[in-house]
């Protein structure tokens, strides 16, 4: 029985790579001192590991930015409009060149005469991580470009004195999660073209030592055609052939196999991962047919790798004792139910016990503390009379019973409340028909109404004066001060640039789901429980123990602050209900419906007392409404039913003439369009500059009735985007939709952007907006 991992977390215990990225970026270190914090980072992970008893230490799952990303830089998938920064003459400086490619095809590039887009940015399937999507063209060619999986390869067998596992995204499922920029083609056309270079990968790694290679197709959770399933079959078939002597490990998770069960189960591999906690009846599902008799291992993550609740070992060696029964130990893997990259790294690093009490911690369970339990499980198979594993067994069955027999986590008010729910619970007072001209008349807003869809540049200053006060350094009085001069100032420029439709710019804010989650009860907190979302961006999700509800008011002074200091509307800013519970670790002891409803009623309550304190315009963001979408298209009813009830009991207590916004993005909306409809929104803001408005193909086949703020830039790029290409991007738009239901916006927040490109982005975003306005009265 053989303990592996899947990937580990690759920004560091104390967030290392974030700073030492961004440190780069603003050129205040050397490419040389990026590349050794990564370097650190990455010996440190496999030491870890190696340490904790993991037999198969995986490498290449390190990345400076996104894994998507590094596959199109090593199978030389790079958009013609990077390719000037792919030609540099000085073949000296390849890899310093690459990394300029890479960072220009992630964040967008604007120097020497270049002004590139970034590439398109969607959600890595049902998770808070964001994911670079891949560019494809009908003449795609591919070529072996990038040295980076055998240079890390190499690192990680001298490191650790033993053979590691490479990690690769395996090569239909880089396809599908890529794009066709342009008709006529399926980009499932190229596989032909890409194997050859997954060849060369495969060759030079055997050359190199690689015994076992770690193939992830997480497309394999997803409903697939027969085509798709064809191109799994023709792939692995052809690798098979190619590679007889290597040792090939099928990865899928976030889902059953389902309808894909008999073609993994075909498929000519040495091993085969099942995610155990989000299907564990998949297990008995395979030991019902004829895999039983082949020689092919099986892999069971049964070590949850997408929560930080601990694992109950009990249940999972009897999962495990299943499987040896019918196969044997010899053909049993056991790991993490996919990469920890998206849990926290190290539970020990939390010392704050205001953050996270001991009774709540010893139900939790991080990245590092997850690789224990997979080596426990197995020392529990391998020596049934280890003292050691005996105890850890017994600590963990306390533990599971203290939790369940806790009185912090049932509130019966709560339950009360929600089981007195009723349908008049999530309904507005009339029909979106009748309440838009009460809120244009409320409102007196312009055609193309500007606005920001909340934040504005978190500085060094106010990060500064934040961790004072956390540090008892500056006072309660003091640090309000502070927020208060911040705001009246953000205040102030937006009147000056002339935004029609303001915001308070959220300095008293750290996170948008963290904020709410330190008001509400039922949330707990760890000190460095960071993850990834995307590149540097990191968040620290808060931890859902028990029932939630709201004590007191969480924001309306600050809003109410912000709109006494001017006559311009100021929009109220609320993180939604089920962006909530899908950035958050949620409790796994009742349904997620009941979690998200209980938030729901506490959101509720704060939108009805923002609207009481004169508050016209309140948002109620839900970026992470389409990635809460299961992936088996036969449980989406059930799943927006209860999430679009949501959203509409969190709104459904204000007056006709209050606008209610929301805003999405880096979603495909196609899917759930009519959901988004019924949600009932007044406005909602979508993210579409990258895809340069093809999201909003989606709100004009369904006729979308409602008001619309398409992005017309992209906030996650330093690059400053021109009145002119803004001014083009609402032509598109005119062109599909109505012009009195256009809004004028960026793409998402501005939190994690600097002051300068904001202030120049949005001053030519209004005047972009005031040239559409121009446009659209010169053609009446």
């Amino acid at each position: 029985m053989i303990a592996h991992n899947l990937g580990y977390p690759r920004i560091g215990s104390h967030r290392e790579l974030k700073r030492a990225s961004e440190q780069f970026w603003a050129n205040k270190i050397t490419r040389q001192q990026l590349q050794d914090a990564g370097r650190t980072i990455r010996q440190g992970n496999w030491l870890t590991q190696q340490q904790a008893g993991i037999t198969l230490v995986p490498c290449n799952d390190f990345s400076f930015y996104d894994q998507v990303l590094d596959m199109s830089l090593t199978v030389g998938a790079i958009p013609k409009r990077f390719r000037p920064l792919l030609d540099q003459p000085d073949a000296a400086h390849q890899n310093a060149d690459q990394l300029t490619l890479y960072f220009a095809m992630a964040r967008g590039y604007q120097q020497d005469s270049l002004d590139l887009k970034a590439m398109e940015m969607t959600k890595w399937f049902d998770t808070n991580y964001h994911y670079i999507v891949p560019e494809f063209t009908a003449d795609q060619t591919f070529t072996l470009l990038s040295e980076k999986v055998f240079d890390e390869f190499e690192e990680a067998r001298q490191t650790l004195g033993t053979t590691p596992k490479p990690v690769l995204l395996g090569p239909v499922s880089y396809l599908l999660l890529g794009k066709e920029k342009e008709a006529g083609f399926d980009r499932l056309d190229l596989l032909d073209r890409l194997l050859p270079v997954y060849e060369a990968i495969l060759t030079r790694l055997q050359a190199q030592g690689a015994d076992w290679i770690q193939l992830d197709e997480p497309t394999l959770s997803l409903d697939l055609t027969n085509g798709q399933q064809a191109a799994f079959a023709k792939t692995y078939n052809r690798l098979r052939v190619q590679f007889p002597k290597l040792n090939l490990l099928l990865a899928s998770y976030f889902e059953c196999y389902g309808s894909n069960l008999n073609l993994a189960i075909q498929l000519p591999v040495d091993a085969l991962h099942l995610d155990m906690v989000r299907c564990p009846s998949q297990l008995d599902d395979i030991l019902q047919t004829d895999f039983v008799h082949k020689s092919t291992k099986l892999s069971l993550g049964v070590v949850d790798g997408r929560n930080i609740w601990i694992n109950d070992l009990e249940k999972s060696q009897a999962t495990i004792q299943r499987a040896v029964e019918k196969l044997g130990q010899h053909r049993i893997l056991v790991a993490p139910s996919c990469s920890l990259v998206h849990v926290p790294v190290d539970l020990n690093s939390e010392t704050n016990e205001q953050g996270l009490t001991p009774e709540i911690k010893q139900w939790l369970a991080f990245a590092r503390q997850k690789l224990d339990e997979v080596v426990t499980l197995i020392t529990l198979f391998r020596q049934p009379e280890n003292a050691q594993a005996t105890a850890t067994l017994a600590a963990n069955q306390a533990s599971l019973v203290a939790r369940r027999e806790s009185t912090l986590i049932n509130r019966s008010a709560v339950q009360a409340r929600l089981n007195q729910l009723t349908e008049k619970d999530d309904q507005r007072q009339s029909e979106f028909a009748v309440r838009q001209p009460l809120q244009q008349a409320r409102l007196q807003l312009p055609l193309f109404p500007t606005t920001t869809i909340g934040s504005f540049p978190q500085t060094e200053t106010v990060r500064a004066n934040r961790a004072k006060f956390k540090k008892g350094e500056i006072t309660l009085d003091q640090y309000e001060d502070f927020i208060r001069a911040e705001t009246e100032q953000a205040i102030r420029w937006q009147e000056a640039i002339g935004l029609d439709v303001l915001v308070h710019g959220e300095f008293e804010r750290n996170d948008m789901v963290e904020y709410f989650g330190e008001l509400l009860d039922g949330f707990a907190f760890s000190e460095n429980g960071w993850v990834q979302s995307y590149g540097s961006r990191c968040v620290k999700p808060p931890i859902i123990y028990g029932d939630v509800y709201r004590p007191e008011p969480m924001t309306v002074r600050w809003a109410q602050f912000a709109q006494s200091l001017t006559n311009k509307p100021v929009k109220g800013m609320l993180t939604g209900p089920v962006t909530i519970l899908q950035w958050s670790f949620v409790r796994d002891d009742q349904p997620r419906r009941d979690t998200c409803l209980q938030i729901a009623l506490a959101i509720h309550d704060e939108v009805v007392d923002l609207e009481a304190a004169g508050i016209r315009v309140i948002q109620i963001d839900e970026p992470a409404i389409r990635e809460g979408l299961p992936l088996r298209k036969d449980n989406w009813k059930t799943y927006l039913d209860w999430a679009v009830r949501a959203f509409r009991i969190s709104a459904s207590g204000v007056q006709n003439d209050t606008q209610i916004h929301t805003h999405m993005c880096y979603s495909e909306f196609n899917d759930m369009i009519e959901a988004i409809a019924n949600m009932d929104a007044d406005v909602i803001t979508i993210e579409t500059s990258r895809s340069q408005m093809e999201l909003l193909d989606a709100f004009v086949n369904f006729n979308y009735p409602y008001e619309i703020g398409p992005g017309v830039y992209d906030i996650h790029s330093p690059r400053v985007p021109t009145i002119e290409e803004m001014v083009d991007l609402l032509q598109k738009a005119t062109n599909v939709l109505p012009v009195r239901n256009l809004w004028v916006n960026p793409d998402c927040g501005l939190k994690t952007r600097r002051w300068p490109e904001t202030t120049e982005s949005l001053k030519n975003m209004v005047q972009a907006a005031q040239t559409a306005r121009e446009l659209v009265t010169e053609s009446v």
